[in-house]
């Protein structure tokens, strides 16, 4: 990728070394590296070489991928840039050209690239630590780039995590910022027009004095000043870079986190490293220190637990001598003093960072976003969410915002777990708006993004990100598509309402989005489901655990469920791909959510089966005022359909107001006498409901009398005995049961199957008996007949049963085998009709073959009426799975028929004419012997003339084959025997055989599933008998007639079929979902008891704390060795120090002439704590002395202050090497040594002489008006104003220098301003409290700098000697600091 704004350098020859290196530059190069203007001596005659005067800028020519070649053939992406290139540019091309995420976290490891030593363990740990954190995190690791050093150890690491893990490409980002000028066989990767890829050899033996790049790096940046051979030319630009990427932010108001990761050899020295290490620590940026690999990381590690009294310039030297060893004696007493200066600020900001730890609310916010971007929920569990944490479920909105979009399905489970209310959440239709906006790349994303763009993208083509604004209607439509037309939106325009972009993207000038047809309009009757909101959300992105995790939410499971699996499958239907992996993923989701809505509809089941079948015909508001009956037909879930329970409602519904109890042989009976049903010889529905209603009055009774026996309480008594008393049932009168009997669907069922056989008799009669030139009445009688199966199907056509509409009804209507044939049978008889209706004969026989062959037909039609019986139903479907096997059997057969069919006819007959002895002899002779018809005329034995007509002339004789002169077949008898015996043992054996193995295969696959798909197909009989009316034909036109009037004539509503849908009241609704949502936890957490006592999942959990135990094990015994360790160095300091002194008096004694006998004893000081204990408890009593008057560099400037260690501050300590600089800002006489030493900070030593940034020597006044007010009427909380100090990012208090001889009224009304100032005056003069309003105060303070009234506490963010002031002001009135 070449990118414009990164830039490499060429050279310019200035200035020669001539000691050692003649005819080499300061730059580096050879005098044939540079151009020729670069080397004339008349231009640049006596300058001295300079990198920002001497180095110009062209366009970069070494970038593109990178290859190391070897095993796995490492490749990587690089490109050659200024060391004065923008970080913004670099971080444009590693994000959008390169293609990286960005990070959530940012480690930056820094370290010796030469010697680089360290133990094995230690190295083992950090090469685990490292992987871990990238990859949990989804950081980015920032190095040195080089195959050498700490460098090299993290290549490593990212080698050994990418070989382990299987993956060609490592998903770790390891980035390396290295010196192009230090790179070996770096001529390898220049080209003009960039490398790809570039060959790069590591060549460790001839690299010299240079660097090779490391092999196990993913990308390089190769920074370039214009010099050879100069290490450190990158620390300035990865430092800009480091700080860019630490300030993007993750997603809402967290930024990237930069960790300095510091394993290190380096010497103090080494001004590079150390100077990063320096400036991290001042950034308050974290640093990670390896304690034990050598030199400067041990020397830091420590003194880091120490307070910063006990860093003396006595503790550096000796840790120091014993690190660095040999080295130590090249150190200069001045270096020493600089490192024990940055080591003791480096403890004061670990101690500013442990005060500000729990600073309040924000601190928290921010340590839970940052768990959230670097998906760590062990952490989140175990420090954030505490029982001491109070968080609301506002403050957890953001980071569950980022948790799903960010697919962290655990941190998800969490928020929710620990107070984040969905409804909240998803409060504003903004929220989900935005959700849909961040959905990962998926098949629905493409459909949706179509549709709003007009069909503009094709198949395959990824969105643009940000090219869509999708609104709540788009998701509306797509949804509605995948559902059905059956559903009405989920989303009403009203609620979410759409921007002009949303309507002009909706209505495309080509009108390639289906949008809703005229006529259907969006009812106002859609609800607000966040449950169905978020796992809708996460299903059409086919996301299976945060899908998992919304449906735990939904309360109207059931029906969630089976809209998952309808829609999860009509994607994997539209994707196109049967064999994708998205596709079948979506397929295995759908099955899983079918599973799931099995599960939870069982629970239900078992405790309660008249909710449960009022679950399934139940209206769900939530889900397009569908039901889960029908939703279960049309995701085709045959298994949701051939459950017991669903089976035993289709079976109440199909036996209608007729108890199921009743044998067939009784209904059959009442029937024909049904008087009988008077006698009770029939049971009703509504009688069993009766009984069982008597039964529950009185159980309910026996249970009030009770448990209120005792009870004085008589409006108690009367408020249960109200909620208890339901309307009584009434038994049905004689009209009703008449009516019950023969409007009830399996009556109907049996009425029309006795009419059909009378149908079909009736139809025999007139072919065989009855067929004359004029119509009789029987004829007559079956042209009435069919009149009204004719209208029937018409009816069927037109009915709308479910309401989903005429266009998906036609369809469903043509889709269905038996509906085909009944439109075959119906225009097979017109067809012959109208020709038996002719004067010709011809015709009129004609018209009869047709009605013969019409009459097939309709007893193939009866198979249909069979498929409600149990033990016939399973049959019909084997045979018509079976056909469909036969129709491609037929096609391979036709084959060997033909083939065999065509030889013989061309070898046995020559030129034959004849058309229909053509076929005959090529296709239906070689078919009849399969069946055993051996022919007779290709064996010469059985030949006779008689039987043939020699020249074709008899039409009723088959031509003669050829003969010779004896009158006999000339064919070779012997070629048609041969083939004859291989057409028999192809035909007869193999593909016979093989027809019955298939049809074998087909009956053992189908007859697994037969029950289920009998059950789902039940369903369509079930429904059509239940809306078809009560007179079987021919007498069902009376009743299409009624129909024709009511709908047509007098245009009444269709009736409603109560059975299949039903609309509950708003209190009975709530009661179901609140008692299915009980059932779906029930059903759940058996779910995961059955799942923790499985043999896989019990081996797991005891691996898992198997391993859990063994860090424990190892972790306590690192912190035992590191403790006595520790305790066994402090003991020996101790006795050498007690020897001393011990020594030291017995030397003065002696001195004195004292003499004893005996030795004295040797006694060491101890302490009660080892310093590993009391390192984390103590602290300085006292602040340290003017820590931010001794900063290394001076805040504005360049100069460097001279380092003052904390023991070194005070004038009475003898610091013979301060030789502090003397900086004036401004100019100024005040130079001399004498008068320099008169102004001297009373404090101690601050590294610099002079004024500064201050005005004058000596004191610089300032004045702070304080101003409050009480924030309350109790006088509770007090307030004082604040203004915001950009440069220090902090509040303080209002102020300004003192000038000389100022009068105080005049310095208040110069810092406060004159309007303020004036108020201010006024209000205390009458005695009245200082009550001011922000924008006054804004209006009048002459600063433009932000106020804001904060609270008087100890908490306040200001300087300290201002947090003193305001103790004193909180003392005056007597209130809490």
């Amino acid at each position: 990728v070449c990118c414009a704004c990164c830039w490499a350098v060429t050279h310019v020859w200035i200035t020669w070394i001539t000691v050692g290196r003649e005819g080499i530059c300061k730059c580096g190069h050879p005098k044939i590296q540079h151009c020729d203007e670069a080397i004339k001596p008349e231009d640049y005659m006596g300058e001295q070489w300079d990198r920002h005067r001497h180095v110009r800028e062209v366009p970069t020519d070494a970038f593109g991928d990178i290859s190391f070649g070897g095993l796995g053939q490492k490749t990587g992406k690089y490109v050659r840039v200024s060391s004065d290139t923008s970080c913004e540019s670099l971080y444009q091309l590693m994000t959008e050209h390169w293609k990286l995420r960005s990070p959530n976290l940012l480690i930056s490891v820094t370290g010796g690239a030469k010697n680089f030593y360290i133990k094995t363990h230690l190295k083992d740990k950090f090469r685990r630590g490292l992987i871990k954190v990238a990859q949990t995190t989804g950081a980015w690791i920032l190095t040195g780039g080089t195959h050498a050093g700490v460098m090299k150890h993290v290549g490593m690491a990212v080698r050994d995590y990418t070989l382990s893990s299987g993956l060609m490409e490592g998903q770790i980002v390891v980035i390396g910022v290295a010196p192009w000028g230090v790179i070996h066989n770096r001529n390898a990767l220049i080209h003009p027009e960039g490398c790809f890829p570039a060959y790069y050899s590591l060549d460790e033996q001839g690299q010299g004095h240079l660097s090779c790049l490391d092999i196990n790096h993913t990308h390089f940046l190769l920074v370039d000043d214009g010099t050879h051979g100069h290490y450190g030319v990158e620390i300035e630009l990865r430092a800009r870079l480091e700080k860019l990427i630490s300030q993007q932010s993750l997603g809402n108001r967290a930024k990237i986190v930069c960790i300095i990761c510091i394993c290190t050899t380096v010497r103090p020295n080494s001004h590079g490293y150390s100077q990063t290490i320096y400036n991290a620590m001042l950034n308050h940026t974290p640093c990670v220190v390896l304690e034990g690999s050598g030199r400067l990381a041990d020397v830091i590690a420590q003194v880091a637990a120490l307070p910063v009294s006990k860093v003396t310039l006595v503790l550096i030297n000796q840790l120091m001598k014993r690190f660095f060893v040999q080295e130590y004696k090249s150190f200069t007493e001045v270096q020493v003093i600089e490192w024990t200066k940055k080591v003791t600020d480096k403890n004061i900001h670990l101690i500013t960072s442990r005060s500000d730890e729990h600073a309040g609310r924000q601190s928290w916010e921010r340590q839970l976003e940052l768990a959230v971007a670097w998906n760590r929920v062990d952490i989140a569990e175990s420090e954030i969410f505490t029982e001491e944490s109070q968080w609301t479920s506002c403050d957890l909105h953001p980071a569950i915002f980022s948790a799903l979009v960010g697919d962290k399905p655990e941190f998800v489970r969490l928020l929710l777990e620990n107070g984040v209310c969905v409804r909240k959440f998803l409060e504003h239709e903004d929220t989900l708006c935005e959700l849909y906006g961040h959905l990962p790349a998926c098949f629905f994303l493409r459909k949706l993004a179509k549709r709003v763009q007009g069909g503009k993208i094709r198949r395959g083509q990824e969105p643009p990100p940000g090219s869509t604004k999708i609104s709540l209607s788009h998701v509306a439509e797509e949804v509605r598509h995948l559902l059905g037309s059956f559903t009405q939106p989920l989303y009403e325009p009203s609620r979410y309402k759409m921007t002009e972009d949303d309507v002009r993207l909706m209505v495309p000038s080509k009108g390639l989005v289906d949008l809703p047809c005229s006529g259907e309009e969006w009812s106002a009757d859609t609800v607000w489901d966040p449950g169905r909101d978020l796992f809708l959300w996460a299903v059409v992105q086919n996301n299976t655990e945060l899908a998992e995790i919304g449906w735990e939410q939904c309360r109207d499971c059931i029906a969630a469920a089976l809209a998952a699996s309808k829609i999860l499958r009509k994607l994997a239907q539209e994707s196109g791909e049967d064999d994708s992996e998205e596709a079948k993923e979506m397929r295995e989701l759908a099955s899983h959510y079918e599973k799931q809505a099995i599960g939870v509809f069982s629970e239900c089941h078992s405790w309660d089966v008249q909710r449960a079948q009022k679950l399934l015909i139940r209206v769900s508001p939530s889900w397009g005022r569908s039901t889960c009956l029908w939703l279960a037909l049309e995701a085709d879930a045959k298994s949701f359909i051939a459950h017991s329970g669903v089976q035993a409602l289709l079976t109440q519904i199909w036996c209608g107001e007729l108890s199921v109890d009743n044998p067939h042989w009784k209904v059959l009976l009442c029937m024909i006498f049904f008087p009988l049903i008077y006698t009770g010889f029939l049971t009703f529905r509504r009688d069993e409901d009766i009984q069982r209603q008597a039964e529950r009055t009185e159980q309910q009774k026996l249970a009030m009398d009770s448990v209120y026996s005792g009870s004085s309480d008589i409006k108690l008594k009367r408020h249960y005995r109200g909620s208890s008393q339901k309307p009584e049932l009434k038994p049905l009168n004689c009209s009703s049961r008449l009516m019950s009997l023969f409007t009830s669907p399996q009556v109907k069922f049996y009425w029309n199957i006795a009419s059909y056989f009378g149908f079909l008799w009736l139809f025999a009669v007139v072919l065989m008996i009855d067929f004359q030139a004029y119509p009789s009445w029987r004829e007559l009688l079956l042209y009435v007949w069919l009149t009204s199966l004719v209208c029937e199907e018409v009816r069927q056509f037109y009915h709308d049963f479910d309401g989903s509409g005429f266009r998906r009804k036609a369809k469903m209507y043509i889709s269905d085998l038996w509906n085909i044939l009944d439109v075959l049978s119906i225009i097979l008889f017109i067809a012959g009709l109208v020709c038996r209706l002719q004067a010709s004969s011809t015709v009129f026989y004609v018209g009869k073959v047709i009605l013969c062959i019409d009459f097939i037909i309709f007893c193939l039609r009866l198979m249909a009426i069979f498929t409600i019986s149990r033990t016939l139903g399973p049959k019909i479907i084997i045979v018509r799975k079976m056909m469909m096997d036969l129709f491609f059997f037929m096609f391979l057969l036709s084959i060997w028929v033909v083939a065999y069919g065509v030889a013989k006819q061309g070898i046995l007959i020559h030129n034959e004419d004849r058309l229909n002895w053509i076929i005959r002899g090529a296709v239906y002779e070689p078919y009849l012997i399969i069946f055993g018809n051996v022919p007779t005329n290709i064996d010469n034995t059985q030949f006779d003339v008689g039987s043939c007509s020699v020249n074709g002339s008899d039409p009723l004789k088959p031509k003669c084959p050829v003969l010779n002169d004896d009158n006999m077949p000339a064919f070779p008898e012997w070629l048609t025997i041969i083939m004859l015996c291989v057409y028999l043992l192809f035909a007869n054996i193999l593909l016979l055989n093989l027809l019955i193995a298939i049809f074998n295969y087909t009956f053992q696959e189908v007859q697994d599933n037969t029950d289920t798909i009998w059950k789902f197909q039940r369903y369509e009989l079930i429904k059509e008998y239940h809306s078809r009316p009560a007179l079987p034909p021919p007498f069902i036109l009376l009743s299409h007639l009624i129909l024709f009037i009511r709908g047509v004539l007098l245009r009444y509503p269709p009736q409603k079929h109560k059975h299949f849908r039903q609309e509950l009241e708003q209190t009975e609704e709530e009661e179901l979902l609140s008692w299915e949502a009980y059932m779906k936890d029930n059903y759940l957490a058996s779910t995961r008891q059955d799942e923790s006592q499985s043999v896989e999942h019990r081996i797991q959990d005891t691996a898992e704390k198997v391993g859990v135990m063994s860090e424990l094990l190892e972790r306590e015994q690192e912190m035992v060795s590191a403790t006595v360790t520790k305790r066994l160095a402090k003991l020996e300091e101790q006795v050498s120090e007690s020897t001393k002194a011990l020594r030291w008096i017995v030397d003065a004694l002696k001195s004195q002439g004292c003499k004893s006998k005996m030795q004295p004893p040797l006694m060491s000081k101890s302490s009660d704590r080892d310093d590993g204990e009391s390192s984390g408890q103590e602290t300085d009593e006292e602040s340290a002395p003017h820590t931010f008057a001794r900063q290394l560099q001076y805040p504005g400037s360049t100069v460097k202050r001279f380092p003052v260690p904390e023991e070194k501050v005070p004038w009475e300590v003898n610091f013979t090497p301060y030789l502090p600089p003397v900086y004036n800002q401004q100019d100024s006489s005040d130079s001399d040594t004498s008068v320099l030493d008169k102004y001297r900070n009373p404090g101690g030593r601050t590294g610099i002489r002079g004024k500064g940034a201050l005005k004058s020597l000596g004191p610089n006044h300032i004045l702070h008006p304080i101003l409050t007010r009480w924030r309350d009427a109790e006088h509770k909380v007090l307030e004082f104003l604040a203004v915001w100090e950009e440069a220090e990012k902090h509040w303080a208090l209002p102020g300004g220098p003192v000038k000389a001889n100022e009068p105080l009224a005049q310095t208040l009304e110069r810092i406060l301003g004159k309007k303020l100032h004036d108020k201010t005056k006024s209000q205390i003069e009458a005695g009245e409290q200082l009550s001011l309003f922000l924008l006054q105060v804004e209006s009048s303070l002459s600063s433009h700098q932000p106020l804001q009234w904060r609270e008087v506490s100890s908490t306040a963010c200001v300087c300290p000697y201002q947090r003193e002031a305001l103790h004193q002001i909180a003392q005056c009135h007597n209130t809490h600091f």
